[in-house]
């Protein structure tokens, strides 16, 4: 719990529809219990759908497999993360059921689609190519993401978008790593 706290203050402070001069009318059009969810969803989207498409290609080499494991993201994976902002958003003061339910909403919504992009790819180039054009896609969304929300804060970007970057290539080859080893010792 006390992580999805620390994940929202977060989100809050990097959100890409921050409150800020320049993005006034994304203020006005949009709640903030919208923004996080958004943000959020994208953010995990790309990391845990990465994460496993990498673990599942290197452990079976299965285009079939790792479609199943983007649906299954997609849906379960976007669930709990919905629920997860749901119990976080109650947890906040000042929070209406309304609010709450946005950003629930908004997080599922977000993540389910999102991680759906990776479909393409996979549906459509041979399995590797499509590995590549994947991890290109979603590192060039954590970029842009994390430049917009930083610009938008009035911050320096290359310290998060490095930080960002970083984690989700650590995220990526552990999960080669693994499902290499799954391959080699289980397979």
């Amino acid at each position: 719990m006390k992580q999805l706290v620390s994940n929202r203050k977060s989100l809050e402070k990097h959100s890409i529809f921050c409150k800020n001069k320049k993005t006034k009318s994304f203020k006005k059009h949009m709640k903030n219990s919208v923004k996080i969810g958004i943000c959020f969803g994208i953010t995990s989207g790309i990391i845990t759908t990465l994460g496993l498409m990498m673990g599942l290609h290197s452990g079976t080499n299965s285009k079939l497999v790792v479609l199943g494991g983007i649906f299954t993201i997609a849906i379960a994976d976007a669930f709990s993360d919905a629920l997860g902002i749901h119990i976080s958003e109650e947890a906040q003061k000042g929070n209406t059921a309304r609010d709450v339910w946005e950003s629930t909403i908004a997080t599922f919504l977000a993540k389910f689609l999102f991680a759906l992009t990776f479909t393409i790819p996979v549906m459509t180039l041979d399995l590797s190519t499509a590995m590549i054009v994947s991890i290109i896609w979603g590192l060039s969304v954590l970029c842009t993401l994390t430049y917009v929300t930083s610009r938008a804060e009035n911050e320096k970007p290359w310290n998060p978008i490095f930080e960002h970057l970083l984690t989700a290539i650590v995220v990526i080859t552990i999960t080669h790593f693994v499902g290499d080893l799954i391959a080699k010792y289980l397979g």
